[in-house]
């Protein structure tokens, strides 16, 4: 019992500290700032496969707080706050409904409310230092719903090489969920 909670606090050690770091680059490294912020998002889900939700949740927390102590740039921290960081979270539960095309809208809707939001109400704060072309506000929104397309399906092929890897409990596949990949094992 004690080695397994040994191994959930060093592994929220180890996620917190990858996570605190890549934000931290995100705020001074030009040009790769969505990268490194898709990056320290992938350690929300290792904690909820390895620890559950409620794993998850801390780790996002802490992450922000932490962030918002160490990141020089505290403004850097809303991209991963507002998106980056919850989205893990929100693709598990979004990821139990077992339609796919319920799943893609839903994503899409959360994705391009907060985008909206963010561009119509406080543009400035709300992207942190991610430089955009200045192109109309609907031209941006659809290609932020198109990246985040190519975000979750890359996010959702990450997750299962972990597994794969680490897990030993699935073969590593493209599809977008769980209720395909079970039609095709049958």
């Amino acid at each position: 019992m004690a080695n397994k909670k040994t191994f959930k606090l060093a592994l929220g050690g180890i996620c917190l500290a990858l996570s605190v770091v890549f934000m931290f680059g995100a705020s001074f490294v030009p040009g790769v700032e969505l990268t490194l912020y898709a990056l320290s998002s992938l350690f929300i889900a290792v904690m909820i496969i390895e620890t559950g939700v409620k794993g998850g949740v801390l780790l996002y927390v802490a992450a922000v707080l932490l962030g918002l102590l160490v990141v020089p740039n505290k403004v850097a921290i809303l991209p991963y706050a507002c998106l980056f960081g919850i989205y893990g979270i929100l693709k598990y539960y979004i990821e139990k409904i077992r339609n796919p095309v319920v799943q893609v809208l839903l994503k899409v809707l959360f994705f391009a409310g907060l985008l909206s939001a963010a561009f119509l109400g406080f543009r400035g704060v709300a992207l942190g230092n991610v430089e955009l072309p200045d192109l109309p506000a609907g031209v941006l929104i659809a290609a932020g719903v198109l990246f985040l397309l190519l975000y979750d399906l890359i996010y959702t092929l990450l997750i299962r090489i972990y597994r794969k890897r680490f897990r030993k409990q699935e073969v590593v596949s493209f599809h977008l969920s769980e209720k395909e990949n079970n039609e095709n094992d049958q």
